[in-house]
């Protein structure tokens, strides 16, 4: 009796959507007493890897080695990679993406996993986005040359920088502020990115956080790369901010912080032309522009505390303001509201062991999904990739002979799935746009690739990275220069 196939669908080409398909190829060995596997990957992005290339800041390449890894999945001539493909009703605003049906999907796969991450900023109730409070989100996507970028900030006209939220995000963007332009241009920093950052005239980041030291969001390790920046410094904090209770038991990274906080900045404060600070114990209230000075504006802000039973920040009844120029909010991601199977009350899909669960409380039959898609955003590389794993498992466990399936705790709903789709087959919809140059597949990426580490070379860097405009340029002069 033949074995049932496995063609998957993933929808996402980051890290969780890489390490799917990792653990999937590595467990179905390619022989005839196998099952035949297929795990096609889709991203709305041209370029693969998601927050590996999109998100991790450009002055940490060591991050980005997991890309080797997706490389060797890449080989497998059972995987094939789809980007520049926007999925299902989600609303894109890139305009150059190919439009694919979910029906199309389900028409042509057996099984289908999201892995599609949270896209969007969380924002501040107070704060509304306007030309003087803006998205942390935007400068990421900015000096990473998102498709979905922003225009770049008036850095030039701006004095200081008040982030909101203290997570490693506040302290990636804080550092691309602070660095000297002469670092950051051996790193993957566009060229027109640093162009903007040598005329700015930012003196001044404020990393703002409702709660204190004992409960910042940043790791050690981000701490300690603004503490030794070359060219800023760091306001010294409050000590009593660094005095905990006699009969609290401290973390490992708790110990680490207020070591690191006490200690200081590698430059004494006041010795450098930048300086930055992080204020513990505040929560913005408010933001006024005077339209006489649109370069300053006041940010109000409350005073807090944290409640010893419920460790949440609370107000004093004090408050205070600071003059800024501009304000950014860093307060976490959530998923798109218009994607399939989105649950509004917990900001990503519903999920029960890797399976998504529908609002009437049905796992959908061979419906999986993985990463921050399944959990929200939360974790590092590592935890996303063991999340994956027990994803591709959960997948393996319905196919394989061999394995006993986790039968789902809820009812099952099937929503007619493929079960003999055509394995080697795409829809109809991905064919038309591989024909016309507008998807690209993973040979393009690394064409792409080794012309960007090209440029980057020419120039002294790690990388020059190419836009969607560039990148299908050059492969139309690739193709035009292959042999027919």
């Amino acid at each position: 009796m033949p074995l049932k196939p496995l063609k998957l669908a993933v929808i996402g080409g980051g890290p969780s959507a890489f390490y799917v398909a990792s653990r999937i190829l590595s467990l179905v060995p390619n022989a005839n007493t196998s099952p035949p596997v297929r795990v096609h990957l889709f991203d709305r992005l041209w370029a693969p890897h998601g927050l590996v290339r999109y998100g991790v800041a450009p002055d940490h390449p060591e991050v980005k080695n997991c890309t080797h890894k997706f490389d060797a999945t890449a080989s497998d001539p059972r995987f094939r990679f789809f980007g520049n493909i926007n999925i299902g009703d989600a609303i894109t605003p890139i305009s150059h993406t190919h439009k694919l049906s979910l029906s199309s999907i389900f028409n042509s796969y057996s099984h289908v996993l999201f892995a599609t991450g949270c896209t969007l900023p969380t924002l501040h109730s107070a704060l509304p986005p306007s030309q003087h409070c803006i998205p942390a989100l935007s400068l990421v996507h900015w000096y990473t040359q998102h498709p979905n970028r922003s225009p770049p900030p008036a850095l030039d006209k701006i004095s200081h920088v008040s982030l909101i939220g203290n997570g490693n995000v506040s302290l990636d963007v804080a550092r691309m502020l602070l660095t000297p332009v002469s670092t950051l241009a051996q790193y993957d920093v566009p060229e027109s990115v640093l162009d903007v950052l040598s005329r700015s005239s930012v003196r001044h980041v404020s990393i703002i956080g409702r709660r204190g030291p004992l409960e910042a969001a940043f790791t050690t390790k981000e701490l300690r790369e603004l503490i030794n920046l070359p060219d800023a410094s760091m306001v010294p904090i409050e000590p009593s901010f660094l005095k905990p209770s006699p009969d609290l038991t401290l973390s490992r990274q708790q110990s680490r912080t207020l070591q690191l906080l006490s200690k200081g900045s590698k430059n004494a404060f006041g010795s450098t032309p930048k300086t930055w600070s992080l204020d513990f114990y505040r929560s913005p209230t408010g933001l006024i522009v005077d339209p006489s000075d649109p370069t300053t504006a006041e940010l109000s802000l409350a005073h807090t505390m944290v409640d010893p039973r419920t460790q949440r920040a609370v107000s004093t009844g004090e408050s205070s303001t600071l003059p800024t120029s501009l304000v950014v909010t860093s307060l976490g991601f959530h998923g798109e509201p218009t994607a399939s199977f989105y649950d509004p009350g917990l900001g990503h899909l519903r999920t029960l062991g890797a399976r998504i669960i529908t609002n009437e409380g049905h796992a959908l039959k061979n419906m999986y999904a993985s990463g921050w898609a399944a959990t929200g955003a939360k974790g590092v590389l590592a935890s996303t990739m063991m999340n994956a794993y027990a994803a591709a498992d959960t997948v393996l466990g319905d196919v394989l002979p061999d394995r006993e399936p986790e039968e789902p705790k809820v009812l099952v709903e099937d929503i007619l799935l493929n079960p003999n789709p055509d394995l080697d087959g795409v829809p109809r919809e991905v064919a038309q746009g591989l024909k016309e140059g507008s998807v690209t597949q993973y040979g393009d990426w690394k064409k792409i690739d080794e012309e960007e580490i090209k440029r980057g070379q020419a120039v002294g860097k790690e990388r020059e990275r190419m836009n969607w405009e560039d990148a299908r340029k050059f492969l139309e002069t690739v193709r035009d220069r292959s042999p027919h």
